[in-house]
């Protein structure tokens, strides 16, 4: 999502052969949104009622059109459309989403006022305590608003509005607002007649460039009463010019522009005949007017060119023209920039300035050599969507103590488009680059199947070639200018990426192994199966790794339909179950009864030691082990008794002796739009803060009880955009036996009263 700045709201984008396109909104309703939201674990959509949900149009492909999602999916991969490209739009219909956890801040009036917040669908206030003015620059420097800022209490603007934070308190480390500590949402001790954070902030950005080849070059536009607006080019000159460069800090004034050189802009005019001296230090000290009054229409936009509009960020010593040693222009000169801290967020928006396509690796200790200028040694905290490394956010508190052994470089693919055409479907075709804005084919001469399965793997599609570790083409040797013929030209035909799945655990990473082939699915056959093979199966499906037949039962049922492969045999390193031989598809001497399985360490599952009641266990990485009962609720407890089929509610979590191998989980506390256990935020995993006798023990209830409304939602046994799907998991357990492990096998009636309209069936 682009175009909001936040992760969780804007224009819709798909990533499709080597490129980002939109998506049309065609059909689009709201179950298509929650599904976008699941995906990137943003929470829930909200309505256009709720925000607008137009954020500008795209540019390049328009991918999708015709959406059409149940709203239960968990990916938008699972939605059906007519195909890729397959639309009749323009880019004036992307579509866009907001989804419920995006989060912006504002001041009431631009760079001064009231803060408030817009979390799940509405604004609300800030309360001002614990509030310093560690926290206040912050606030100013998010806002482009300046360095630092003065704190005041103040009443609500809006009577209505929600208090949704309350003791916002930065850290000197905290680079972004939402990473410092605070109250959590909507939990407050403040009044909003008199308690409400106010903040002006000082050296404010009052003015900016829009729309030129860099911050020193573009449509003048000024901010006033917390609204953009443009400036009229009548009397406008070389004078005027200048002291917008100084304000911006962009060198001398080259040019004045009339007549919206750089486009026109949208919106109020809000100054007109300006008349600088030329030694004022910011735009709005000059005589004009008055706040928009103009006559003037958007075709007489004034524009600036500063000094400094020239190219402000290189790269040198690389091995092309977008590979080197980062190098950026300020006021004082060139300098090379530090490796501390320098991620990969940093390098996208210096591989998009330099048009250099996407980011490959991020290099450090002066891999392309020691720069001869002065190092920038102040920390780089780039958000990974800005269009310029110097728009990018620079921490005053994280000071690096570098030197020119600690240059940072950056490899960018070179290429911003990598696609297969003219094959029989979309993952098979002649490869062709968009290299440095030339467009040609790959020679096929020293190609192999190492390089077809890298480029396999960055068009997101598992490949049939040969083990290897790159993840970009951008990774592999310098490519060679070669001699070729036009029968030369390199093709690639790949597998899909749904070519395999485990089936039969209730998870992904678990179960019966299936292959598709020719149209359907079949399994294989386990001679001279074994652990080597089946890790080759867990990696291919990001699953971890394969545990061995002695930790866990390996047969998960006989399959039906085919028996696609036999005598399959994996070295263990392979990235795809494709690299690995066989006789081929179909051949075999087996029956379903010898159908493999697996179970990868990422395979989890939960359960209760007597069935609807007992001790929260947990299997992961092949063992049993304990849930601690800290910062559970009964939320958490009520989730855990649906997603068992035990009931609708779960009691007080309370303590007990547990399993003395190990404590998996601890702090496991549910929100109210988690659908799934594994969806809660917790400790990572064998993280704990527990002893063997505070193991968390719960019992399920069919009630609904008021201290948990997560007890009051209910499940769908059909596809709904608005439930969550029912689990399919069976209560049962073991009782009149020697321990928990033999017995008669009982069923919990609730669990068979909604599946058989209350008829109480029990079965022994």
């Amino acid at each position: 999502l682009v175009g909001s700045g936040g992760d969780c709201a804007g224009r819709l984008e798909v990533f499709h052969n080597g490129s980002w396109g939109t998506v049309c909104d065609d059909s689009w309703d709201i179950k298509d949104a929650h599904v976008v939201c699941r995906q990137l674990q943003c929470g829930v959509a909200l309505s256009n009622q709720q925000v607008p949900a137009w954020f500008g149009p795209g540019s390049g492909h328009i991918w999708l059109d015709e959406v059409e999602c149940e709203g239960n999916e968990t990916s938008l991969w699972s939605c059906s459309s007519p195909g890729w490209v397959k639309h009749d739009c323009q880019h004036k219909k992307d579509v866009g989403v907001v989804c419920s956890e995006f989060k912006e801040i504002r001041l009431t009036e631009g760079c001064e006022g009231n803060v408030e917040v817009f979390y799940n669908g509405s604004w609300g206030n800030v309360c001002w305590n614990q509030m310093d003015r560690d926290t206040v620059s912050l606030i100013c420097q998010e806002l482009n608003c300046g360095r630092s800022g003065v704190l005041s209490e103040s009443a609500a603007r809006v009577k209505s509005a929600p208090n949704w934070l309350d003791k916002v308190k930065c850290r000197p480390h905290d680079s972004y607002l939402w990473q410092c500590p605070s109250s959590p949402w909507g939990q407050n001790d403040c009044n909003s007649k008199d308690e409400v954070a106010n903040i002006t902030c000082s050296n404010s950005v009052n003015v900016r460039l829009v729309n030129g080849n860099s911050i020193c070059d573009g449509r003048v536009e000024v901010l006033h009463d917390g609204q953009w607006g443009t400036v009229c080019d009548d009397a406008w000159d070389i004078a005027d010019a200048e002291v917008v460069c100084r304000e911006l800090d962009c060198g001398r004034a080259v040019k004045a522009t009339y007549e919206a050189q750089f486009g026109e802009g949208s919106g109020e005019i809000l100054m007109d005949e300006v008349a600088c001296s030329g030694s004022e230090s910011t735009l709005k000290n000059c005589t004009f007017n008055g706040w928009g009054d103009s006559d003037c229409g958007h075709n007489e936009d004034a524009g600036v060119i500063c000094s400094d509009s020239e190219q402000r960020l290189r790269l040198l010593d690389g091995f092309h023209l977008c590979s080197g040693r980062v190098e950026m222009l300020r006021s004082e000169g060139w300098g090379s920039v530090c490796d501390a801290a320098f991620d990969q967020k940093d390098a996208e928006v210096v591989c998009r300035e330099m048009k250099c396509g996407a980011p490959v690796q991020v290099v450090r200790a002066a891999a392309f050599g020691k720069g001869k200028d002065r190092v920038w040694s102040e920390e780089i905290q780039c958000k990974g969507s800005e269009s310029q490394i110097q728009i990018c956010q620079r921490s005053t508190y994280q000071m690096q103590s570098c030197s020119h052994e600690n240059d940072v470089g950056v490899i960018c693919s070179g290429y911003t488009d990598l696609r297969l055409v003219n094959g029989s479907d979309s993952c098979s075709g002649r490869v062709e680059l968009l290299f440095l804005n030339d467009s040609g084919t790959v020679c096929d001469a020293c190609w192999d199947m190492r390089a077809a399965s890298v480029l396999c793997r960055q068009l997101m599609l598992e490949s049939s070639a040969l083990v290897n570790s790159e993840a970009h083409l951008g990774n592999c040797s310098s490519p060679q200018t070669l001699n070729c013929s036009s029968t030369q030209q390199l093709s690639v035909t790949k597998f899909g990426r749904g070519s395999i799945r485990l089936v039969g655990s209730g998870g992904d990473c678990a179960g019966r192994l299936e292959v598709f082939h020719s149209g359907s699915w079949g399994t294989v056959c386990d001679d001279s199966w074994d652990i080597k093979d089946a890790h080759v199966v867990c990696r291919q499906l990001q699953c971890g790794v394969a545990l061995s037949n002695q930790q866990v039962p390996a047969w998960f049922g006989p399959g039906s339909g085919h028996i696609w492969l036999d005598e399959v045999e994996c070295e263990g390193n392979e990235t795809s179950l494709w690299s690995c031989s066989s006789p081929g598809w179909g051949k075999h001497d087996c029956q379903h009864k010898e159908d493999v399985g697996v179970v990868c360490s990422e395979f989890k599952e939960i359960r209760l030691t007597e069935g609807c009641e007992g001790n929260v266990e947990v299997f992961y990485n092949g063992s049993w082990g304990n849930v601690c009962y800290n910062q559970m609720n009964r939320d958490t407890a009520s989730l855990i008794c649906q997603e068992l089929n035990c009931g609708r509610s779960g009691s007080e979590p309370g303590n007990s002796e547990g399993l003395k191998s190990h404590n998996w989980l601890d702090n496991l506390k549910c929100r109210l739009h988690d659908s799934y256990l594994w969806q809660c935020p917790s400790s990572l995993w064998g993280q704990n803060d527990c002893d063997n006798d505070e193991v968390a023990k719960i019992t399920c209830s069919e009630d609904q009880i008021l201290e948990s409304p997560q007890s009051f939602l209910t499940c769908s046994t059909s596809p709904s955009p608005y439930k969550r799907q029912c689990s399919n998991h069976v209560p049962l357990r073991l009782s009149g036996g020697d321990g928990r492990c033999s017995g008669t096998k009982e069923f919990n009636t609730a669990y068979y009263d909604d599946v058989t309209n209350g008829s109480g069936l029990k079965g022994q």
